[in-house]
């Protein structure tokens, strides 16, 4: 113990407050790790509270020396007005799901192919329990907490950094001098069943609703603008893996998760390095049998290629990496009676069936809804109104029916018979050949075609406007305030001539209505991608919709293309077919959007509402940014598909065929016509060697 730890209070220099202050944070944060982390407390309660006291008590005297690691900082601070945004340097990707051996094993088989190894070589996986909570990065900067942030849409997150303070397990600073200058950790938040079962029965007695599980207590608890209140909600963190980074620290994975326990992170202790298929399988059944046990809520297991530099090579697609597979614990199901059939009218038309159902518990929360998906799979389980049903929730999230227990079936039921007219504006309702979906034919004059693009447009991966939800722009359609995206940046110009006003309808007041036009101010600048993501064109999702704003660039280009690509015939819509990931049929359905007036008076409309941002590769400028590419002939050192996502992790687009817009044909052994094309066309090959110097691969 130091000098400065006999010393009272009210007696102390400043010098020695200081000094006092930087020996009680570090003594309390080894406390606490002993305590929260390694579960091995060394004092008593009272000895603890004793120093977290003496802290406080230095702070009140000299406010001006609180620490950036000060565990007053652990018990929240006075309420904000928002959440900031903070742009993810490293995208936080999603993972794909296998629900079988068999699907793990084609995961292992896809990893082989992908780099070129034999069938049978070896792939080293960790397979971690995958935590039912909510994911969050914290950045540390010197080895210090500067910034958390939530996931938000994988590219933009929220700052909950005063949140996050208060997690206990969360190190407000990282032990060892191997810690890189600058390291953003991200992991899972989440609430033990004893305290969200602790915290339900609080909130009950206060006449307050119940959290339905844990994992929604943790994420509205990390939500909270009053951090205070999620410093007693008492959250935990579990990390498990790494975005930005100043500098290497690990070879693989496995070593990562030690670097992560030196430095004083919780690292889910059933987590294993498996050698092979039959250890990965192993350790699925082994923590699916623990489950129960476990005092956290967990889905399944992922798994990840231990070696980084194979991860690397692997990359991403879409929003996934290659390198890494959920396995998914078998849903929860439960027995129920089917009340009703409802027809749902999504934005591109689609009727789907959904299932009223008499409310039941399935996993921790109760349905009462749940798709039917189309008419083929009503008639193949012969689903009828008054029919037991059994019913889960797949994947843990979207309730289904998955069969109907006919030796229940009460007499007198009927067949439903599926409508051939839409139910909302009586327009044909057709099925196009080869698919399952039936289709409302009344486009844009169909109501809840109009209604449900406008929840597109502003949801969270579109605009992403803060307080309007469907609740609300099914109420501003249905009384004429919103009919097209633009009226929503023109609503707080016209908001003086409603009758009532904005802030005197239910469920509004005057704040809620300031909160709402500042949401909508703050979303005049979108980025190319997210803007054609939110127009809500049939088959352009997000993945597609970078893909578009990556080859065109811009929106006045993009749409300068696509007005010319009504030709079928024409070199616009050979261009477009002609990006690897498009197709004739995506193509077509982008040339029939925009050969719509009413779609490109909409467009116009929105333009002159809104700035959209020219896309840009968030890994900077390289020879290769912008370039379009095409591989043929079989390459020697990398397999096809790796050089294709080495071509787009650079900044290149990827086509299926030579025209005179191509900027490199990559010859390999065996070319064919492409490269006799290339030559005719003037355009530069580039031998295997020549394109991986280009593309910087040692």
């Amino acid at each position: 113990m130091t000098e400065t730890a006999e010393i009272p209070v009210d007696k102390l220099t400043r010098a020695e407050a200081a000094a006092e202050l930087a020996r009680l944070a570090a003594e309390i944060a080894r406390h606490d790790r002993l305590y929260y982390i390694e579960a091995a407390p060394e004092i008593s309660d009272a000895e603890y509270d004793r120093l977290w006291l003496r802290n406080k008590a230095i702070e009140q005297r000299f406010p001006d020396l609180v620490r950036p690691d000060s565990p007053s900082l652990r018990v929240g601070a006075p309420p904000s007005e928002a959440f900031a945004k903070v742009a993810h340097r490293v995208p936080m990707l999603s993972l794909a799901n296998a629900f079988d051996d068999a699907d793990l094993s084609e995961f292992l088989t896809r990893v082989r192919r992908f780099l070129g190894l034999d069938e049978d070589a070896a792939v080293t996986l960790v397979g971690e329990p995958k935590i039912d909570g909510l994911s969050a990065a914290v950045h540390y900067h010197g080895g210090r907490f500067v910034l958390g942030a939530t996931r938000g849409d994988g590219q933009v997150g929220e700052d909950v950094t005063a949140n996050l303070r208060t997690i206990r397990d969360l190190p407000l600073r990282l032990r060892g001098d191997d810690v890189p200058e600058v390291i953003e950790l991200r992991g899972e938040v989440y609430m033990t069943r004893t305290e969200f079962e602790a915290l339900n029965a609080e909130r009950a007695a206060a006449g307050e609703p119940p959290f339905a599980n844990p994992r929604n207590a943790a994420a509205g608890s990390l939500r909270q603008l009053d951090s205070r209140i999620t410093a007693r909600r008492k959250l935990h963190f579990f990390a498990y893996a790494w975005g930005e980074v100043s500098r290497p620290f690990a070879d693989s994975h496995w070593e990562a998760l030690a670097r992560f326990r030196d430095w004083g992170l919780r690292v889910n202790p059933l987590a294993r390095r498996c050698a092979d298929e039959a250890a990965a399988i192993a350790l699925y059944r082994e923590i699916a049998e623990a489950r129960a046990r476990l005092d956290y809520e967990i889905d399944g297991v992922v798994y990840k290629v231990d070696r980084l530099d194979w991860q690397e090579r692997l990359g991403m697609v879409s929003r996934a990496p290659r390198w890494a597979i959920a396995r998914k614990f078998p849903a929860e199901q439960a027995e129920t009676r089917l009340l009703a059939i409802e027809i749902q009218v999504g934005r591109t038309g689609a009727l789907t069936p959904v299932a009223r159902l008499e409310p039941v518990t399935v996993g921790g929360v109760v349905v009462s809804n749940a798709t039917l998906h189309n008419e083929d799979e009503i008639a193949r389980k012969d689903a009828r109104v008054g029919d037991w049903v059994v019913v889960q929730r797949a994947g843990d999230v979207i309730p289904q029916v998955v069969r109907v227990l006919t030796d229940r079936r009460p007499p007198g039921t009927e067949p439903f018979v599926f409508p051939d007219h839409c139910p909302v504006c009586d327009s044909h309702a057709v099925r196009e050949e080869g698919e399952a979906v039936r289709r409302c034919t009344g486009g844009l004059i169909c109501p809840a075609q109009r209604v449900e693009r406008l929840r597109h447009f502003v949801s969270r991966d579109a605009f992403d406007i803060e307080g309007l939800g469907e609740k609300q722009i099914a109420a501003f359609f249905r009384d004429g305030l919103i009919e097209e995206p633009a009226d929503i940046f023109t609503l707080a110009r016209r908001a003086e001539t409603f009758d009532p006003p904005l802030a005197a309808r239910e469920g509004w007041g005057e704040k809620s209505v300031e909160n709402l036009f500042r949401a909508i101010e703050a979303r005049r600048r979108i980025p190319l991608d997210r803007f054609i993501y939110a127009l809500g064109i049939r088959h352009v999702g997000q993945a597609t919709a970078r893909l578009l704003a990556k080859t065109y660039g811009s929106l006045t280009t993009f749409l300068n293309e696509m007005g010319r690509a009504d030709d079928p015939e024409g070199e616009a819509r050979a261009a477009l077919e002609n990006i690897d990931g498009i197709g004739p049929k995506v193509a077509a359905t982008l040339a029939d959007f925009f050969a719509e007036p009413h779609n490109v008076a909409v467009v116009s409309d929105l333009k002159n509402e809104v700035t959209v941002e020219d896309f840009v590769e968030p890994q900077g400028e390289t020879p290769l940014a912008g370039k379009t590419i095409v591989f043929t002939g079989a390459l020697e050192t990398m397999t096809r598909a790796e050089a294709k996502a080495r071509a787009e992790a650079l900044g290149a687009k990827v086509a299926g065929s030579v025209s005179r817009k191509t900027d490199y044909v990559v010859v390999g052994a065996d070319a064919g016509s492409k490269a006799a094309k290339a030559r005719a066309l003037g355009v530069a090959t580039l031998s295997e060697d020549e394109w991986r110097s280009l593309a910087g691969i040692a």
